[in-house]
């Protein structure tokens, strides 16, 4: 397929540069096979059955952005990708020169760090010293927001670009269709018999990469790990044998889940996914999507026009702009069941 048909034009005034006063005072916009529908989030309960089953994404964004210098000289940026160990990381170096391997950087003035290597876009660095690097971006690092929020992150940010569950630190982006769920929320879903599960997938910022080839047959997939439990694939397992429905909070639920599929089964366990959905990939899992509005040309627009239906979801994402809802990370959400 051409990259081109998942355009759509977007007002800048629609991306929404901060959250709702409070979690869960968004709109939500209800795709149901053809059929729209404009509602608020505090309706989602209504919408599923009590036999349904929510999955969660629970990775937690860590700071993983950080600034300092060349023990040779000259500003670098660093963005932590991933986390590799107690000591190393994988992260993308913004600087006027490359450093070389073997070098050294300085970062938040004080963090000794070595370049181990390199791989395509990305660096291999070790921290030196003492201290876990979990803790060590904790306590110097930045919180990476998206490059289309304009300002710089503050504590508002620390707050609310972070799930009220999360736990698993490794996330360099925010799962943001779990942005708007609140405990009240949660509790409310549970009163109402939907049940919910958790995977983990630790999203990388290749999420914000839009593509650029022409031909999507083209475009190779970022890779991001994942993990399932068994309790989770048993609460599946459960689920489906009640009838109800396994709705995925986020693109990243979904795409761990649909990633975990072996011989037609669901599978415990960890692993690294470079899944790409597009129209015409058979779900083998979910049945219902949880998600916010998504960036022209991306992979995850493309992901859920092949849930939707592109026209369908097409024809969505202009009614949205018509109705002003807000898009992208902090924006509002959109429910969709798709037709079997």
């Amino acid at each position: 397929m051409r990259t081109a048909d998942f355009d759509f034009e977007l007002p800048e005034r629609l991306i929404a540069q901060h959250p709702p006063e409070r979690r869960g005072a968004s709109r939500l916009l209800h795709l149901s096979g053809t059929e729209l529908a404009d509602r608020r989030f505090a309706d989602l309960p209504g919408l599923l059955g009590e036999n349904d089953l929510l999955v969660f994404n629970d990775t937690r964004v860590i700071k993983a952005r950080l600034f300092g210098s060349k023990e040779s000289g000259g500003r670098v940026e660093v963005l932590v990708e991933r986390v590799l160990g107690e000591h190393e990381v994988l992260a993308q170096v913004r600087a006027s020169k490359s450093p070389k391997e073997g070098s050294r950087l300085v970062l938040a003035d004080e963090l000794p760090v070595t370049v181990l290597g390199r791989s395509g876009e990305f660096f291999y660095l070790r921290f030196e010293g003492s201290g876990s690097v979990i803790d060590l971006l904790e306590n110097y690092g930045r919180l990476p927001l998206p490059p289309y929020i304009t300002h710089v992150a503050g504590s508002e940010d620390e707050e609310r670009y972070q799930t009220v569950y999360a736990r698993a630190p490794g996330a360099v982006a925010a799962p943001t269709a779990g942005l708007h769920f609140d405990q009240p929320m949660l509790a409310a879903l549970r009163e109402h018999g939907v049940n919910q599960a958790w995977v983990t997938l630790h999203v990388g910022a290749g999420t914000f990469q839009p593509v650029r080839v022409e031909d999507t047959a083209d475009h190779v997939m970022h890779s991001e790990r994942y993990t399932i439990s068994p309790d989770t694939v048993e609460a599946i397992r459960e689920t489906r044998a009640r009838g109800g429905r396994v709705v995925a909070v986020g693109t990243t639920s979904l795409r761990a889940l649909e990633s975990a599929v072996a011989d037609d089964e669901l599978q415990a366990g960890e692993g690294e996914t470079r899944l790409f959905i597009t129209p015409g990939y058979q779900f083998k899992v979910v049945d219902v999507l949880l998600t916010n509005f998504h960036l022209p040309r991306s992979t995850l627009l493309m992901l859920v026009c092949a849930f939707g239906g592109m026209d369908e979801i097409l024809a969505a994402y202009r009614h949205a702009v018509e109705q002003e809802y807000r898009f992208f990370s902090y924006g509002d959400a959109m429910l969709i069941e798709r037709e079997k």
